[in-house]
C-alpha cells in the first residue's frame, strides 16, 4: 500500500476518534449522526431567554410562590430591575427589590422585600394603596395631585424624613406618565395605624390612604431601613405594562450577587 494512502487512513481515523470523543461527553447540547461522525450542535439561548431561566431560578430558591407573589408580576419587577441596573439607575452595592401586587385585595399581604443577593424575602406583609383607587381593591390609577390614587410603575427610594406621619420615607417616580409626580404628590413610605389585621376583622379591607404605600406600624421602620438609599420598588397594577422598563432584557443577563447579607425574614 501506498504510503500517501495509509497516511490517510490514518487521518481518517483519528477525526472520527476525535468526533466519537466529542459526541460522548454528558451534556444537554443536541447531537447530529451522519455515518461514523458525529456532530455536535449549540444550543444557544438569547439574553432574554437566560434573565428568564435565572429569574424562575431565584423564584424557586427565594420561596416567594408560597409567600403568595405570582411568577408573571415578580418577572415584571426583575425586568425592571435589570433594565434599571443596565442605564445605571440603581446602583449594584445593594441588590433589594421591592414589589407590592395591588391586583390582590388589600387583605392580602401583597408586599414584598426581596434580596436578589441572597435569594431570600426580607419581608412580606400588608399595604394600603390610595383611597380614591377603590375599596378593598385597588382599581383606579393616577399619576394627578389630589387624586387620592396609588400610582402604579417603578420608584427609588429616597432620603428620609420625620413628617406628619413621623419617620418616613421619599419616593421618586421613574415612569413618566404613570409616576413621575410622586414628589409633588408626597407619595411617601411611612407607618399607619389603619394597616393591620385588626382593621380587616373590623372593615373586612385595610384602610386606605392618600396614595402612598402606607405599612404597618410594627414594622415601617425596619423596611424603610432595608430599602433606604435608591433601591427599587416596583408598584403592579392596571396599566402598569405601559412602563418603559418592562422592555425584553436584550443586555447581559442578570448576574446574582454570592455574597449573603445577614438580613431578617
Amino acid at each position: 500500500m501506498k504510503l500517501k494512502s495509509i497516511i490517510g487512513i490514518l487521518l481518517l481515523t483519528a477525526v472520527t476518534l476525535s468526533f466519537r470523543g466529542i459526541s460522548s461527553e454528558n451534556d444537554d447540547n443536541s447531537t447530529t449522526n451522519s455515518g461514523n461522525v458525529t456532530v455536535k450542535s449549540e444550543v444557544i439561548k438569547s439574553s432574554e431567554e437566560l434573565f428568564n431561566d435565572e429569574a424562575l431560578s431565584l423564584y424557586k430558591v427565594a420561596g416567594l410562590a408560597a409567600a403568595g407573589l405570582e411568577y408573571k408580576v415578580f418577572l415584571k419587577g426583575l425586568t425592571g430591575y435589570q433594565n434599571l441596573k443596565n442605564l445605571n439607575l440603581i446602583p449594584n452595592a445593594k441588590a433589594i427589590l421591592s414589589v407590592v401586587d395591588l391586583s390582590l385585595p388589600s387583605t392580602a399581604k401583597r408586599l414584598w422585600v426581596i434580596d436578589l443577593a441572597a435569594h431570600k424575602i426580607l419581608f412580606n406583609t400588608l399595604v394600603a394603596h390610595g383611597r380614591g383607587s377603590g375599596e378593598k381593591m385597588a382599581e383606579q390609577f393616577s399619576n394627578t395631585p389630589s387624586s387620592n390614587q396609588s400610582s402604579v410603575g417603578f420608584y427609588t427610594t429616597a432620603e428620609v424624613y420625620t413628617g406628619k406621619h413621623g419617620r418616613s420615607l421619599r419616593l421618586d417616580g421613574l415612569d413618566a406618565t404613570l409616576n413621575s409626580k410622586a414628589r409633588e404628590r408626597a407619595i411617601v413610605v411611612h407607618g399607619a395605624e389603619y394597616v393591620s389585621q385588626d382593621i380587616i376583622n373590623a372593615t373586612g379591607r385595610l384602610g386606605r390612604s392618600q396614595g402612598c404605600p402606607a405599612l404597618p406600624m410594627d414594622v415601617f421602620s425596619d423596611i424603610i431601613n432595608d430599602i433606604k438609599g435608591n433601591t427599587l420598588l416596583f408598584i403592579n397594577g392596571e396599566g402598569v405594562e405601559s412602563s418603559e422598563y418592562l422592555k425584553p432584557i436584550t443586555q447581559p443577563v442578570f448576574a446574582s450577587v454570592k455574597t449573603v447579607a445577614g438580613n431578617r425574614i
